[in-house]
């Protein structure tokens, strides 16, 4: 079988197997914690603008879906935000964007300090984003499914007052319902596909992801967003993964059946999204391809970047609204 990206999180079958979030603690107002006390019985750190600090990388679409809803929903002065370098190594996630390669308020240079500050045994891939505490430089959080809607529901007392409501609660049963099926054969696919270490993985993998893009343009042709006339968090999730199918999983990943372009509504959809506020100027088309095939050395052993495709497109008109 061929060497594996992650050994630990491949299947004696050759699927890729994502290893579950360590980290699940969430920030709320409904924590018995005092003030600038940590988590309560029941892992709620208190609701404290200004204490936490985002970790990200611009390359992640996980990461990157936090800062979206970050953004959008007007918490830039409460949640404080750092940024990784996109080369990982065997070290992990270095801050070396940072002066002296230091992040400027945990002061560590590297994010698995923040992770064995918290779990000193922990032995598993260090990922972003996660969610650090400035106080005790510990991790809240790397649960980035759960992370993203606490910032919509535990944090609302801190958003914009025209944030808008990305997880409608009226909606939230057909959403979830529709987040799952995106994070298993879109969001998680795509790597499912790249990190396959077999033909059978791969080929299943594959299927289920155009399948499910194709489901995704037949709902997208009747109607602006996933979710009717307005953006919610189900987009975010989708958006982040677009943005970089052509000119990261496409290639890098052989999902090649069909590049984003040559997928019409997913493709003005897609530009629709990175044409509005808080979407597109969030996007790092040069970080997202140094990072992919500058770290998966297993796929792409001579660490050569390439240097297209032509981006020009998501500028165009959309014609979607």
């Amino acid at each position: 079988m061929a060497r594996a990206q992650f050994s630990a999180e491949t299947s004696d079958g050759g699927a890729f197997v994502r290893q579950p979030n360590r980290f699940t603690g969430r920030v709320t107002p409904h924590s018995t914690s005092p003030p600038g006390g940590g988590p309560d019985e029941q892992d709620r750190w208190p609701l404290e603008p200004g204490r936490y600090r985002l970790i990200w990388c611009r390359a992640c679409p996980w990461a990157h879906r936090a800062l979206i809803v970050r953004n959008l929903l007007g918490l830039q002065d409460a949640i404080s935000l750092g940024t990784v370098d996109p080369i990982r190594d065997e070290r992990g996630w270095r801050f070396n964007l940072d002066q002296d390669g230091f992040d400027p308020v945990l002061g560590i240079g590297f994010l698995s300090e923040a992770y064995l500050a918290t779990d000193p045994d922990y032995a598993g891939r260090v990922t972003v984003p996660a969610l650090v505490d400035t106080v005790t430089g510990r991790v809240v959080t790397n649960d980035y499914p759960q992370l993203t809607l606490d910032l919509s529901t535990e944090w609302r007392r801190l958003h914009a007052p025209d944030a808008p409501d990305l997880y409608p609660v009226e909606l939230r049963p057909e959403m979830d319902a529709l987040m799952a099926e995106i994070h298993a054969d879109v969001n998680n696919g795509v790597y499912r596909c790249g990190f396959a270490t077999s033909q059978q993985a791969y080929d299943e993998a594959y299927r289920t992801l155009f399948a499910r893009l194709d489901a995704l343009s037949q709902r997208l042709s009747g109607r602006r967003y996933l979710m009717g006339d307005t953006i919610t968090e189900a987009d975010v999730r989708l958006f982040t993964t677009l943005v970089r199918f052509d000119v990261a999983y496409h290639g890098h990943f052989k999902c090649n059946r069909s590049k984003l372009t040559e997928m019409p509504v997913l493709w003005a959809y897609a530009r629709d999204l990175f044409q509005t506020p808080g979407l597109g100027e969030t996007v790092d088309f040069d970080h997202i391809k140094r990072h992919y095939y500058a770290t998966h050395r297993e796929i792409n052993p001579t660490g050569i970047v390439p240097l297209g495709p032509d981006l020009h497109g998501w500028t165009t008109p959309h014609g979607r609204g």
